[in-house]
């Protein structure tokens, strides 16, 4: 019997979604086969959820099978799904562009799709693109980080709310939030601090996955126009999940999330792109380095002296190869997570910030306040400004938290 192209890719693919590696471990064997990922569960149910649908896939390098097979790959050569489009985020569907960047309109040259940017698109204007795609149904397949201020959680809000304005269905297949699903952590949103960094009032680390955060944002923020949504939940997986439990493979969401250990501190160590110290891009620990010229073992021995749960902090130097301080050695410190359940990144990214502006004259607030973006008000930049120390920084939000955590549960699947 021969087989077409797509026949080909629907056989490796369709086992491939399920499948477990035959030479993994015994260990990682039995983990692999208690998770199932939402592109896993419709695959096995034969795509029912989207029969007679023309079909456009909101995704990147992420959306892979446990064998690493790109799910856009596997459902082109399916003939039980008529895939039409494709939808790329920030970086782009294939995952060519740097951060603040997206690859255009192209045809992708393995199936001959059609794929559309979303970037710095929303509202109408993205809706019209969903109507000029021809598609039916949107389904959205992206790897979170669990931050606020990571845009793939709102690329799916805006392609939700477009969704709705283009009177498409909307379907989310759900993965695993890497830094587990156990707290939602952090400042919450103000609303006249909204960006592409955070458009709604959710907490700096939601603890959610995405999609939870789709019937978050379709019950709360959408709730005047829903988008028609269907979410597939994954299947094996616990709250108490990090990454590393799943056994799943890591693609790199974006250039500067290159491992799981880069999104367990990322929800607070990103709070230094709004500061004069490097947040370590260019380095290969993003986020995990921190430092600047000048900057020397004082810092190190100050984080240390905090004392916080889960941390040890190494006096480090590095040299970035682009970004802030490209070029220079820089001083500072790498984290050292010892304790993922105890260790708490917004806190931990906070008493960074005072022990750095405690100790380096040369620290400063950047980019006209882009902390204030980030962290989703003034609070924070103004409290440390004033001398405030880590735990009434901390404090500032406990009502406003405490507030979004009660929304948060109406949500949680898991």
């Amino acid at each position: 019997m021969g087989l077409t192209r797509r026949g080909l890719l629907a056989a490796g693919g369709a086992a491939g979604a399920l499948a477990v590696g035959a030479h993994a471990t015994t260990a990682h064997a039995s983990v692999r086969r208690r998770l199932h990922t939402g592109f896993d569960r419709l695959a096995a149910d034969g795509y029912a959820l989207l029969s007679g649908q023309r079909v456009g896939v909101v995704t990147n390098p992420t959306g892979v099978t446990s064998d690493v097979r790109h799910i856009v790959d596997v459902m082109h050569g399916d003939e039980r799904i008529d895939l039409a489009a494709v939808f790329g985020p920030e970086h782009g569907f294939r995952g060519t562009a740097q951060a603040g960047g997206s690859e255009g309109r192209f045809d992708d040259p393995a199936t001959g799709l059609p794929v559309y940017d979303t970037y710095q698109q929303s509202g109408q204007r993205l809706a019209n693109v969903f109507t000029a795609s021809g598609v039916d149904t949107i389904v959205f397949d992206i790897q979170d980080a669990g931050a606020r201020f990571y845009t793939y959680i709102w690329t799916l809000y805006d392609c939700m709310q477009a969704a709705a304005l283009a009177g498409k269905r909307f379907v989310v297949l759900d993965r695993p939030n890497p830094v587990s699903g156990r707290a939602a952590l952090g400042p919450v949103l103000e609303p006249a601090f909204a960006s592409f960094v955070g458009r709604q009032r959710i907490a700096q680390a939601h603890g959610m996955t995405v999609a939870e955060l789709a019937l978050l944002f379709n019950g709360e923020f959408l709730k005047d126009d829903p988008v028609d949504l269907a979410t597939v939940r994954m299947s094996g997986w616990r709250r108490s999940d990090h990454f590393g439990d799943t056994g799943l493979p890591w693609v790199p969401p974006s250039p500067n999330m290159p491992t799981p250990d880069t999104a367990l501190v990322y929800s607070g160590t990103c709070l230094f792109e709004g500061t004069s110290l490097s947040e370590g891009r260019g380095t290969t620990r993003p986020f995990e380095l921190l430092g600047a010229p000048e900057v020397d073992r004082r810092w190190a021995q100050a984080a240390q002296s905090l004392a916080l749960p889960g941390v040890h902090f190494r006096e480090a130097y590095f040299t970035p190869t682009f970004n802030k301080h490209v070029g220079k050695t820089c001083g500072g410190l790498q984290l050292h997570v010892h304790d993922r359940d105890a260790f708490d990144p917004v806190r931990t990214g906070i008493g960074l910030l005072v022990t750095a502006r405690a100790v380096w004259p040369g620290f400063q607030w950047v980019n006209n306040n882009w902390i204030d973006k980030l962290t989703g008000s003034t609070k924070v930049r103004t409290l440390i400004d004033a001398g405030a120390d880590t735990d009434e920084v901390v404090g500032s939000w406990r009502d406003e938290l405490a507030a979004f955590r009660r929304v948060r549960r109406r949500y949680l699947r898991y």
